[in-house]
């Protein structure tokens, strides 16, 4: 019997957009739950778009922090900030609008407003920093940016955020499950600009089928190639640098990652492309932490050797690569050579091999015997109270996720989890496949029935 894999989600992008300092990183933090953002009381503080997920009982969606936006400022700075928010919008679903309440519309926010109505893209307008109850009419004036009602929140303090998320999710395009192909295995090929993706696609395909140029950033869509390599189907989603010709500049490098996100939601492999000659790079690790986050199956593909290969031995790169990305240990290395068309066997057997791991299923029995004899070797505690075992069960794949029922489910250290999933692979494997853990409270022992009376 074949078996395929689920088809991922794909979940709505939203882009949070407004003048400078009216609180988009606060709400940004507040909204993903930790501080990915800085925030500091001074003016455009945020120059880069950061990217987050976003999750509201049971809906989830993809959100991005810009900078300030000042469209009518010439200075490099803000120009390239200008250039990130506008691109945002462009990749985005909806946008949130953010003004501030207390200091009413300027200038600034009407512009905005007007930039916004020519996108074309959903809005929804959040009059940011109401901190009290008293202040909502503040609001009343919003009324005139067009965007209907103002939803009043305080991110610093959590008020009207889930009264927004509704609004949000209510606005929002619904979520999409990709078509798949048959039992193709669908990869996505990720990584920064000019690392050799589209070289690498070309030479797995074996023809021209997607544009390669030494200016980086050439490909601005992704592009899905099906082909079959010995009788096995695969489709290649290359998702090479969005930049246009003509828009190279420093501040425009991390929009890769926006195709890099909309890649991944369409396949069940990533394949991270790094450039031997240049080592491991911090837009490698954020690139490569979407996919880790995403829950796709990974593999790392140190691409270029054939100019480095003959000085450095294979061992050092490799060393190198679990030093700078140690939260994807997992993922098998790969060395190819797109130009040479060396590597491509191996790669596609670790595409194979992957694939199959994230889709494994292990049984209840094998999964509670092997986490119960970790626990066993190297017991913890829980705000004072032993953990024990009482069953662990698989309940997805892709990535391989399971619930484990326990005596003491909160607040369990992230050393203590981390440990557990390494003893998961040592046992039952899984390679090349995030591991997620979910705990629970263990159910009561049933009392023994009273008989007798008086």
């Amino acid at each position: 019997m074949t078996t395929t894999q689920a088809a991922p989600v794909i979940h709505p992008v939203i882009a949070i957009v407004g003048r400078p300092n009216v609180g988009k990183s606060t709400l940004f933090n507040r909204l993903v739950g930790r501080r990915s953002s800085l925030v500091r009381d001074v003016p455009g503080v945020t120059r880069d778009r950061l990217y987050g997920q976003v999750s509201f009982e049971r809906w989830q969606a993809t959100l991005i922090d810009t900078g300030g936006f000042d469209p009518s400022a010439t200075e490099t700075l803000i120009v390239g900030v200008r250039q990130q928010v506008l691109a945002a919008v462009e990749e985005a679903d909806l946008v949130i609008f953010v003004v501030d309440a207390r200091a009413g519309i300027t200038a600034l926010d009407a512009e905005i407003a007007r930039l916004l109505r020519r996108a074309k893209r959903p809005v929804v307008l959040v009059a940011s920093k109401v901190d009290a109850a008293g202040q909502e009419s503040a609001v009343a004036d919003l009324y005139t940016l067009g965007f209907g009602d103002p939803v009043p929140v305080s991110a610093e303090h959590g008020r009207g955020i889930a009264e927004m998320l509704e609004v949000v999710r209510a606005r929002a395009p619904l979520e999409d499950t990709p078509k798949f192909s048959g039992a193709a295995v669908h990869v996505a090929v990720i990584g920064r600009p000019n690392v050799g993706k589209s070289s690498l696609v070309n030479a797995l395909v074996g023809d021209e089928r997607v544009l390669v140029h030494d200016q980086p950033g050439t490909t601005r869509d992704a592009v899905d190639t099906a082909i079959v390599r010995d009788g096995k189907p695969y489709v290649l989603v290359d998702t090479a640098g969005i930049r246009r010709k003509g828009r190279v500049s420093e501040p425009l490098e991390k929009l890769a990652v926006v195709m890099a996100l909309k890649g991944l939601e369409r396949a069940h492999v990533a394949v991270l492309v790094i450039d031997a000659s240049e080592g491991v790079a911090a837009q490698d690790a954020h690139i490569v932490g979407y996919a880790h986050e995403a829950g796709r199956a990974l593999v790392l593909a140190v691409n270029k050797w054939d100019l480095v290969g003959s000085a450095t031995r294979k061992s050092e790169i490799t060393a190198i690569i679990r030093d700078r990305l140690p939260f994807v240990e997992y993922a098998p290395v790969v060395f190819t050579s797109a130009t040479e068309r060396e590597g491509l066997d191996d790669l596609f057997r670790v595409i194979d091999r992957v694939a199959a791991e994230s889709r494994k299923r292990v049984s209840t029995q094998d999964a509670t015997e092997v986490l119960r004899e970790a626990m066993n070797r190297r017991p913890t505690s829980v705000r004072g109270e032993p953990l024990t075992l009482h069953s662990a069960q698989q309940v997805a794949a892709g990535p391989p996720t399971f619930v484990l029922r326990v005596s003491a489910p909160d607040d369990v250290h992230f050393s203590y989890e981390r440990y557990l999933v390494k003893s998961i692979r040592h046992t039952l494997g899984f390679e090349g496949s995030p591991v997620r853990l979910s705990f629970r409270k263990a159910p009561r022992p049933r009392r023994a029935a009273r008989h007798g009376g008086r």
